[in-house]
């Protein structure tokens, strides 16, 4: 497989200030990737990195399999054939929807120009809509548009920087599926750059999570999900919590909820004091159960209700429950485990170290 593009333990830095540390890994063709963290973790730098925008201090940036930096050297972005979609479109106002997706194909020959748009314009579902300007259309119009004026030069690969933040919630996770199938459809290899887990889930296949300027882990959405490599990525992935439990045996873990089976690696003996990663879908209201949890807080979703429950250590948990099941502020629901995965982390003052993750 080709790796249209790879990071080699890439530093970045700013007046001898490194933001960016020692990161790595590669996209192959036609793979969507996505660095995903809080703000001011250092996705946006790295991501101008790539794009040429600001120079790295460590390690090297290859397109292609092309070195484009090292410390030393510096390709510009404008001969690195790399596509970009800004969080504000950059749209041009005096140009109609045809002429701004032409824009970056100036060069070409007046029939590749026109048959490469009219393709574009069919592909993002704006057919016929050539003539009209960017101000008449929607959010969700204007921002298709600016994914085929970048994609029409064919770059060898595509960044896009917070481009569905403007969206309405409701609106992000559809348009970046949207825009997702787009990238499929012509084989893009593309980067993301977000904040929020709902919209890297809908639209990469590869994720990085960031902290701090560090990638704690580079993986499935799947994995960040149910195997997080480091306890910030159980906090910041998913709505988890952490309920204290202790070591019984190497397959299982003893907890205020009952026991959970799973791997527990060979040096945790028995009686070690561990932290146990609980997911809204780990726990379910059981009418058997002679386990309690109180209804501290609930939340609607349809098909589903999301309560915030304390148990009887006081200790607060997440259940993702059927909407058929009603509870009401106060109340005491009934609950069992439902665990597929054990995830477990040494207690928080012995730092910041999964032990196991197992089934």
């Amino acid at each position: 497989m080709i790796k249209h593009l790879e990071l080699d333990k890439v530093s970045v830095g700013y007046d001898s200030t490194v933001v960016v540390h020692d990161i790595s890994f590669a996209l192959n063709a036609g793979v969507i990737g996505c660095l995903l963290g809080p703000s001011g973790c250092g996705k946006t730098t790295l991501l101008r990195a790539i794009a040429g925008f600001e120079p790295i201090c460590g390690g090297r940036i290859l397109l292609e399999g092309h070195e484009v930096s090292r410390p030393g050297r510096h390709q510009p972005p404008e001969k690195r054939q790399v596509g970009m979609v800004f969080q504000d479109f950059a749209l041009f106002p005096h140009l109609s929807v045809a002429e701004n997706i032409a824009f970056g194909i100036r060069h070409q020959s007046a029939p590749r120009r026109r048959a490469r748009v009219q393709e574009l314009l069919k592909m993002i579902d704006m057919a016929g809509r050539g003539d009209v300007y960017p101000h008449t259309l929607s959010g969700g119009q204007q921002q298709r548009i600016a994914v085929a004026r970048a994609m029409a030069p064919r770059p060898r690969v595509l960044l896009l920087d917070e481009p569905f933040s403007n969206m309405d919630v409701e609106l992000r996770e559809g348009l970046a599926r949207e825009v997702r199938s787009i990238l499929k459809n012509e084989d893009i290899t593309a980067m993301l750059v977000t904040h929020d887990q709902n919209e890297a889930f809908a639209f990469a296949d590869r994720i990085a999570v960031l902290n701090d300027g560090r990638m704690l882990q580079w993986d499935t959405a799947y994995n960040l999900y149910h195997k997080p490599a480091a306890r910030f990525v159980a906090d910041f992935i998913g709505q988890g919590r952490i309920l204290p439990g202790t070591v019984l045996n190497d397959h299982e873990v003893e907890t205020e909820l009952g026991i959970i089976i799973g791997r527990v690696p060979g040096h945790c003996e028995r009686g070690t004091p561990v932290d146990v990663l609980v997911r809204p879908d780990d726990i379910l209201p059981d009418d058997n159960s002679t386990v309690y949890g109180e209804v501290l807080d609930k939340a609607f979703r349809g098909a589903s209700f999301l309560y915030t429950l304390r148990l009887a250590s006081g200790t607060q948990v997440i259940c993702l429950s059927p909407s058929h099941y009603n509870f009401a502020l106060g109340e005491r629901i009934p609950l069992k485990l439902a665990f597929t995965h054990l995830v477990i982390f040494e207690k928080r003052h012995s730092g910041e170290k999964t032990l196991k993750m197992g089934f």
